[in-house]
């Protein structure tokens, strides 16, 4: 994914590689030649002096600006002041010896340092907009207009202006504006910055259309089921742009060590500076080691490029369609171990199917009933019957049994529809179902009737993920259904373990069981629909919700949510916050690592200020290009475990 500079980056580019030039040149003559030699006399130093701060002033004076703004706004301590103090102290020390007679030595490295500081910072800024190319497709999904047709006409107007059941006109080439369902005209839409899915999908009338996807072949009209605040892109953006405030652990720690960082080495840099000169008497040497000490001390490296890799990782995770709130749950799901999932709709497909109904000779008669009770419902296993028993009676009164089923009432008769704790509730005698599967019972006025066998499938990729999860940790799945219908899924998944026949309040109850006996350092993962799961996601250390394409509960109770409904995102996600997480710790221990041997150095004067550049330059720069790394498209392919070779 290429990162296109703005004006700002590539004009700031030009005049570094402009300055850059004309101090190699200054430097290569001045070596060469030696140009207050080549002047001669008491001020023949004034000649390189004005060469050297001509170059100074040309790429310094922003940074210069910049340290006084900060103190005048009451923030002394940056990196933009430790460069200003080391560059111009070494401006000093070089005037003071030239003054005393003494060789001209130190511009040089006074433009160096702030040369090498400035060239830092753009590839800190590159490096950012490299990261935020990953999610700057996403904040591109935002639309500009909608076509309402009002009075039979397609009027263009702000797409908060539309309400909820006007009609909008979509163009080939035109943003998805508003959430609704297709009511004329098929045509292919592109979900890629929504899903990462890079092949476009077929819709037609009845489909949902999302806002923020791209209609690419043929003109729709589109019913508006939600208003433009409430619409998938909306709820994409807000949980984009808050994605910074979620900072991870690492993040608060580098900011807090900053804090304190940066004064002290400013109050330890003074101290050397001054005992050891007023007990030695030499001024120059030990200024320079303070000098030096600065330079080197600046904590560019971490406060960078720790933000930036949890900031590339947000990026890549973006691209494949995984959108993560925030740096803190990414370092987070690196740590997760346990992996609590629902069964229904996440480790199968949802799409429930009628095998079967007992007795079989009242096939119509109890699919009319259970349809007659399941016709308001959006329930998966409700739409199946209701599918399957074609169009019903509208007149029921219905009311809903939490977890249990529902009870109808149609002209003075009493309909119940739902598991076998409904059954027994109701006093209706009858036996649990030996079948494996969902057995819907029926009742009419108080008389059992029989019972319909409904079955989900697990979803293709299920078992491929359950057996990378467990790789690393153990998985469990939790599902309102019975024992043989969770034994078998789980069976055939390979589940570590699975709890059956759970209310949503037992999910809640289980999932805290299991938080209360994992250890310090585990974490636990729960995944969901997003919908009816939505207690239990916001209960978990982190809580993923899967398929949460137009979910408002998907995107507003979880902490990370997989656009696309399919199961392999986990595992990436994974990959992607391990990675994240170990360039993280790479970093941190590089720079503070490299930083405390050339500080000890540069305070026994074993090296000079070009070293000191090194140390915050140059360690800063490989951090960057380590944190880049993060977002690259490489390294995050599943990878099959190697066969066992017998001996």
């Amino acid at each position: 994914m290429k990162c296109q500079l703005s004006k700002k980056l590539r004009n700031n580019l030009i005049r570094i590689c402009v300055v850059l030039a004309a101090f190699v040149v200054v430097f290569a003559t001045d070596k060469a030649i030696g140009l207050a030699e080549a002047v001669g006399g008491k001020y023949g130093w004034l000649l390189p002096f004005f060469l050297y701060l001509g170059v100074y002033l040309a790429i310094a004076y922003d940074v210069l600006w910049k340290a006084v703004r900060n103190i005048l706004g009451g923030e002394l301590f940056d990196e933009n002041l430790l460069m200003c103090i080391a560059s111009l102290g070494a401006f000093g020390l070089a005037i003071f010896r030239s003054v005393k007679g003494m060789p001209a030595e130190g511009f040089e490295e006074a433009c160096a340092v702030i040369l090498f500081y400035q060239i830092g910072e753009f590839f800190q800024s590159y490096a950012v907009g490299k990261s935020r190319s990953g999610i700057s497709e996403l904040m591109d999904i935002r639309p500009d207009s909608a076509n309402v047709i009002r009075d039979g006409e397609a009027i263009s107007v702000s797409p908060e202006e539309v309400a909820i059941g006007e009609l909008i006109l979509i163009n080939p080439g035109e943003k998805v504006p508003l959430d609704g369902r297709i009511e004329e005209g098929a045509s292919s839409f592109d979900l890629r910055a929504l899903t990462g899915e890079s092949l476009p999908k077929d819709m037609g009338a009845g489909d949902m259309a999302i806002s923020g996807s791209v209609n690419l072949t043929s003109s729709v009209k589109v019913r508006v089921e939600k208003e433009f605040h409430d619409s998938t892109a909306s709820k994409i953006l807000e949980l984009v742009e808050n994605a910074a405030d979620k900072k991870a652990v690492a993040e608060n720690f580098i900011t807090r060590f900053a804090r304190f960082y940066t004064p002290a080495v400013v109050a330890v840099a003074l101290l050397l500076a001054i005992i050891p000169s007023v007990v030695t008497g030499d001024w120059i040497s030990w200024i320079y080691r303070a000098l030096s000490f600065l330079v080197v001390s600046c904590p560019c490296a971490l406060v960078i490029s720790v933000p930036l890799s949890f900031f590339a990782g947000i990026g890549a995770a973006s691209r494949y369609g995984i959108l993560v709130k925030g740096s803190a749950y990414l370092e987070r799901l690196n740590k997760a171990n346990i992996f609590v999932f629902d069964k229904t709709g996440t480790l199968t497909k949802g799409a429930f199917a009628v095998t079967k109904v007992v007795p079989e000779e009242r096939w119509d008669e109890l699919l009319h009933l259970a349809a007659m009770a399941e016709q308001g419902s959006s329930h998966p296993i409700a739409r199946s019957i209701c599918e399957l028993a074609g169009e019903c009676q509208s007149d029921c009164a219905l009311v809903n049994e939490a977890g249990m089923g529902v009870i109808a009432t149609s002209q003075g008769h009493e309909i119940l529809v739902g598991n076998f704790k409904l059954m027994q509730a109701h006093g209706i005698v009858c036996y649990p179902a030996e079948d494996v599967g969902t057995a819907v019972y029926v009742a009419k006025d108080g008389e059992y009737r029989g019972y319909i066998l409904v079955e989900d499938l697990p979803k293709d990729e299920a078992k491929e993920v359950v057996a990378a999860l467990n790789a690393s940790g153990k998985t469990v799945m939790l599902t309102g259904d019975n024992e043989a219908v969770a034994r078998k899924i789980a069976t055939e998944l390979g589940v570590s373990a699975y709890k059956a026949s759970l209310l949503p309040a037992d999910k809640v109850d289980e999932v805290e069981a299991l938080l209360a006996a994992k250890g310090k350092r585990d974490a636990l993962c729960y995944v969901g629909d997003g919908i009816n799961d939505a207690p239990v996601l916001m209960r978990s250390d982190i809580g993923v919700a899967m398929g949460g394409l137009g979910s408002d509960a998907a995107i507003e109770a979880s902490d990370i949510v997989l656009m696309k409904d399919d199961l392999r995102a986990l595992p990436l996600a994974k990959r992607i916050a391990k990675r994240t997480y170990a360039v993280v710790m790479q970093n941190i221990v590089f720079a503070l690592a490299v930083k405390l041997v050339i500080l000890l150095l540069s305070a026994f004067g074993i090296t000079n200020m070009w070293m000191a550049v090194f140390g915050d330059v140059g360690v800063a720069f490989l951090a960057i290009l380590n944190a880049m790394r993060v977002n690259t498209k490489r390294g995050y392919e599943a990878k099959s475990p190697k066969p066992k070779i017998a001996k």
